[in-house]
């Protein structure tokens, strides 16, 4: 029970996820399940622009990862391409398991040509729509697929059981390498070039140029209910999206069940993932209607304001032979989508979300915080290199920063300095647990913009709860950040607009059953509240989910020690870790 037929992804999708799913539906719970992930290079074509991309086994998006609550997964990974590559699970909690997360230089040094790694892990306590991805610098732009949790065997879903299940990826497309993209952009200090297009399972749609025949179509009966699975996979976008004439219910977001409630429009942050129920109207309706994204884009920088559709479109109860109406003389259904800087329409959607908080699906909230933190979240700048002319603010370098350290990437993976005990020349665990110079946030920006660079960690002693409030800065504008933090979910406690005030938010703060993600989105001239216990030894990465704010350095690193108990402490390192 719990578990339904997921419908493919187009084309490469099909064969795969139903052999999978035919496969595994009726198999004891925990079982061992095995992958083989081939990067290689595969010609693809879009908006008429053909490109050799990096893919996983030749497919774009890449095949889905199909498991229960409960299962062991070893996926194998071997690099056939030049690049070097690490895999990211995203979401995945990775209890004990830090050494199978994915971050290049992070957790692990990356999977070089001619390599190969096998990452192992067990899904624990999640169940609903996450997703993978590469996480080395912008490879993630073709290298992403889901990964789709069915509860384990004998448990069903807390909502209705859908008659069919399907994946939704958002993703960008480039009609250009997008490794050259932002290291042209990291060489000049100006903001990377935008996406040409925005895609719905790799496909652009018939509102760009030449994308007519590249269009995610979605065939549904009528009367039924099924269960879409969302994932923001975009580079640098949050989106809006939304399915003409049809109503779609909340039901999950990052792998954890919510309060059910209904929408027209949603709005999905890059790193989330959200599960919906569509409820297909009663009879055929005589119509196509279009879903679409497009940006919610709250900076001063440019970014790609285009809108990627796709078509729902019902079986028609006609057979061929005596077809009423031909689809393509069917009306046509667009959805009314929020404006892009519509901050009202995104709010709205965010404080709608709760916890489920039944006695089956607790919400945990930490009580009681044994350390507090307080991170600005922003823009900044690096002075440019001498003899060299920059394209960034004022002629300096654009940079980002959490409390005004920019983090510098190492050059050996921190969780083995971590595990061995040489630290020393790799991380200092000194990060400012609050800014050292407090400004006005989001008044008028101060005069230096200039940040700080190093490589430092906070040290979180095992089972440590934490609350951490992250401002976002007016340094060179307000903007949302989407914060993803590593081996971890968080409670959503409070969140608002301005600075945040120590003396009179706390008691707005929601302790009952606020939402529990992995990724949230710093409001825009705002802040956002999370608690966690540190429950996972290793060391567990954070950044914002923008890929050009990562690369300029808004990201670090949380350790947390072991515990007492051997099954608190991180399992030693596999023989097969890439070395540097």
């Amino acid at each position: 029970m719990g578990a339904s037929n997921l419908l493919p992804f187009p084309t490469c999708f099909g064969v795969v996820l139903f052999s999978l799913l035919a496969f595994y539906i009726n198999l004891s719970e925990g079982i061992t399940r095995h992958y083989k992930f081939d990067i290689v290079m595969q010609n693809v074509t879009r908006l008429c622009h053909t490109r050799s991309i990096v893919t996983v086994n030749g497919k774009f998006p890449g095949p889905p990862i199909v498991a229960r609550e409960g299962d062991q997964l070893l996926i194998r990974v071997i690099n056939h391409v030049s690049n070097n590559i690490t895999i990211h699970w995203h979401g995945i909690r990775q209890l004990r398991s830090g050494w199978a997360d994915g971050p290049a230089y992070i957790t692990q040094c990356p999977i070089q040509t001619g390599q190969s790694y096998v990452y192992n892990f067990t899904v624990s306590g999640q169940r609903g729509t996450l997703f993978w991805h590469a996480h080395i610098s912008w490879l993630r732009a073709t290298l992403y697929g889901p990964i789709i949790i069915l509860p384990r065997q004998n448990e069903s879903y807390p909502f209705v059981k859908p008659y069919k299940e399907v994946p939704i990826i958002f993703g960008e497309w480039f009609n250009t390498d997008p490794e050259a993209v932002i290291s042209q952009a990291l060489q000049t200090g100006a903001g990377p070039n935008v996406s040409d297009a925005h895609t719905i399972n790799g496909l652009p749609g018939p509102l760009y140029n030449c994308s007519a025949k590249d269009t995610f179509k979605l065939k549904v009966k009528p009367g039924k209910t099924y269960l879409l699975r969302l994932v923001n996979a975009a580079l640098n976008d949050d989106l809006f999206f939304s399915i003409a004439n049809h109503t779609l219910t909340v039901v999950d977001t990052d792998a954890l069940y919510v309060k059910p409630f209904e929408t027209d429009t949603l709005l999905i942050n890059p790193g989330q993932t959200t599960n919906v129920l569509l409820k297909t109207k009663p009879h055929f309706p005589q119509a196509i209607f279009l879903m679409m994204a497009r940006p919610y884009a709250t900076g001063l920088g440019t970014f790609d304001n285009s809108t990627v559709a796709g078509i729902l479109e019902y079986e028609s109860p006609f057979s061929s032979h005596h077809a009423a109406m031909p689809m393509k003389k069917l009306p046509l259904f667009k959805p009314s989508l929020p404006a892009l800087n519509d901050t009202a329409s995104a709010t709205n959607f965010t404080m709608r979300l709760r916890s489920l908080a039944s006695p089956q699906f607790p919400a945990n909230v930490p009580q009681k915080v044994d350390r507090h933190f307080f991170f600005t979240v922003g823009l900044g700048a690096n002075p440019c290199d001498q003899n060299q002319t920059c394209q960034g603010p004022n002629g300096t370098k654009f940079a980002a920063s959490i409390n005004n350290v920019s983090f510098i990437l190492p050059t050996t993976a921190l969780l083995q300095a971590h595990y061995s005990g040489q630290s020393n020349g790799v991380y200092s665990p000194y990060f400012p647990i609050s800014p050292l110079i407090p400004f006005n946030y989001t008044g008028t920006s101060p005069n230096n913009t200039f940040v700080s660079n190093g490589t430092k960690v906070v040290v979180l002693p095992f089972n440590t709860t934490v609350e951490l409030i992250m401002q976002d800065t007016s340094i060179l504008g307000v903007e949302s950040h989407p914060l993803h933090l590593h081996g971890f979910n968080y409670f959503v406690v409070g969140r608002g607009f301005g600075n945040f005030d120590p003396n009179k938010d706390p008691a707005n703060f929601n302790l009952i059953d606020p939402v529990e993600r992995n990724t949230v989105g710093v409001p825009v001239g705002g802040w956002v509240a999370i608690r966690f216990l540190a429950d996972n030894p290793g060391v567990w990465f954070m950044h914002c989910h923008f890929e050009v704010h990562t690369s300029w350095g808004l990201k670090m690193a949380w350790v947390v020690l072991d515990g007492q108990l051997p099954n608190q402490k991180l399992l030693p390192p596999p023989a097969d870790l890439p070395k540097c």
